[in-house]
């Protein structure tokens, strides 16, 4: 399965992915996060591998995240007209992932986030989910982003919800 979701947020490139890659800030717009810890590596750099928890509707799904790409990886000064990419593979029980996230300049104080994500699924569980509920993996996509624009632009936190 794979499916495109995007949003624009009113901040300035450089501002966003800085916020986005900051692990600090991961649990006040990352909705469900328990745990997000580097198991080898360096939060956010590429090769580094994490051990991920999420609470979903009262059910924990523990994973490991890998980063595949970050690029440029000084996140500071980044040149006009520079494609931001950060991108990620996340495995669990029944369940492959890659995320494709890319951040454009929209304008001067306008970010355009889009995220490319496809899903495998193995084990018959996880293919029913996959095959019955497809759409509800897009919308969760979608809440995540959201989530981050409310957090980035107006300081919401989602734990506060």
């Amino acid at each position: 399965m794979k499916y495109t979701v995007s949003i624009e947020i009113a901040l300035p490139r450089e501002k966003v992915v800085q916020l986005i890659a900051d692990p600090a800030t991961m649990p006040q717009w990352l909705r469900g996060l328990v745990v997000h810890e580097p198991t080898s590596g360096v939060h956010g750099e590429v090769g580094t591998v994490s051990r991920v928890v999420l609470n979903m509707g009262g059910q924990e799904f523990e994973a490991t995240e890998t980063i595949t790409r970050r690029d440029p990886q000084d996140l500071h000064d980044i040149p006009a007209g520079t494609v931001v990419h950060f991108e990620r593979e996340i495995v669990g029980k029944g369940m492959w992932s890659a995320t494709r996230d890319r951040f454009t300049e929209a304008g001067p104080e306008t970010t355009h986030w889009e995220q490319e994500s496809e899903y495998r699924f193995s084990g018959l569980m996880m293919r029913l989910v996959g095959a019955l509920m497809p759409g509800s993996f897009r919308k969760q996509s979608l809440v995540h982003m959201q989530d981050f624009k409310a957090f980035a632009e107006h300081g919401t936190d989602v734990r506060d919800a």
